[in-house]
C-alpha cells in the first residue's frame, strides 16, 4: 500500500473503498469482506445512510482501530456550526469510535463557513484527525481558505479518464491540499471498461481496464475509493501496487478527456436538485 501525507504529517492509505450507493442492509457484509481483501481506509458519509454498518464491520473485525482510515462527511442540511457539532457527535457514535480520521463538507451548499469553524474546532479537539471538503470549485475552495485559520487538507473531486482535471494538481500543491477522487471508473459509463485504448494499455501489463485506471490515479499522487459489491473485482481493484504505467501510457489516456463530468457541481439545476435532498 501507497500512502499520502497530508499537510498535518497524517498518512493516508492511497486507495480506499467507497460505500456510496450501497445499501444499508448490505453494507455491513460488503466491507467485512473488503477488509478481508486488505482495505483499511473506508469512505463513506452523513448522507449514505451506512455509516453505522461501517462502524459495525471495522468493529467486528477483530483489528484495532489504529490501523482503519475512516473518512465520513457532513450533509448540507446539518451546515451550521451548532448543527455540524452535533451530526459528527452522531456519526461517531454510529461509526463506533472515538475519532474520525478524515471529516468533510461534503458539498459547497449553506452556510460552509460555519460549519467550517466547527470543523476546526473539532480538530483542535482531536474527535477528527484532519478536516477537508467535497465537491469544492477553485474559486469556492479559495474563498474558504483564505477565510479560515485551517485551509482544507483534502478536496474530494471527479476525477477519471473522462473528466481528469489534470491543470488542478499544482494548483492544489499550492494550498498543500491534497486530491481525493471519487468516481474513479466513470460508474461504467460511455464504455469505458471497453475502451480500446484502455484496454490496449491493460493488455500490455496483463491487468484489466478497472486497474490501469485506478493506477493512473495512483501515479498523480491522488487517493482513489473504487467501489465493488463483488468480491473478484474488490480484490482486483486492491491489487494495482505490483506494476506501474510508462510515462507513455499516461500521455495516452490524456486523450481521453472529454471535459464532461458524471455531476456538474457548477450547474444551478444540480444544485437545486441536491438542495432539496435533506437527510
Amino acid at each position: 500500500m501507497d500512502y499520502i501525507k497530508l499537510s498535518n504529517n497524517i498518512e493516508v492509505p492511497q486507495l480506499g473503498f467507497g460505500v456510496f450507493q450501497i445499501a444499508p442492509e448490505n453494507t455491513k457484509e460488503i466491507v467485512t469482506e473488503a477488509i478481508k481483501v486488505g482495505y483499511r481506509h473506508f469512505d463513506t458519509a452523513q448522507a449514505y445512510y451506512n455509516e453505522q454498518q461501517v462502524g459495525e464491520a471495522i468493529a467486528e473485525s477483530g483489528i484495532n482501530r489504529e490501523e482503519f482510515f475512516i473518512t465520513t462527511k457532513v450533509w448540507h442540511s446539518h451546515h451550521g456550526y451548532e448543527q455540524t457539532k452535533k451530526a459528527c457527535e452522531e456519526s461517531l457514535k454510529k461509526l463506533k469510535t472515538d475519532y474520525i480520521d478524515l471529516y468533510l463538507i461534503h458539498q459547497n451548499i449553506g452556510d460552509v463557513f460555519s460549519t467550517w469553524k466547527a470543523l476546526e474546532e473539532l480538530y483542535d479537539e482531536g474527535k477528527v484527525k484532519a478536516i477537508g471538503v467535497c465537491n469544492f470549485t477553485p474559486s469556492r475552495f479559495v474563498n474558504l481558505s483564505i477565510h479560515s485559520n485551517i485551509k482544507p487538507m483534502v478536496n474530494q473531486i471527479e476525477i477519471n479518464p473522462f473528466y481528469q482535471q489534470q491543470t488542478l494538481e499544482d494548483f492544489y500543491k499550492g494550498y498543500d491540499t491534497v486530491i481525493e477522487s471519487w468516481g474513479p471508473l466513470a460508474e461504467g459509463k460511455n464504455n469505458i471498461f471497453s475502451n480500446p485504448i484502455l484496454k490496449e494499455i491493460a493488455q500490455q501489463y496483463d491487468k484489466t481496464v478497472a486497474q490501469v485506471i485506478l493506477r493512473w490515479i495512483i501515479q498523480r499522487g491522488i487517493i482513489v475509493f473504487p467501489k465493488s459489491v463483488n468480491k473478484d473485482r474488490m480484490n482486483e481493484n486492491f491489487n494495482i501496487f505490483d506494476f506501474k504505467l510508462s510515462d507513455e501510457d499516461m500521455e495516452k489516456i490524456k486523450e481521453l478527456e472529454t471535459g464532461n463530468p458524471i455531476a456538474d457541481i457548477d450547474d444551478p439545476l444540480f444544485v437545486e436538485s441536491i438542495s432539496k435532498f435533506g437527510v
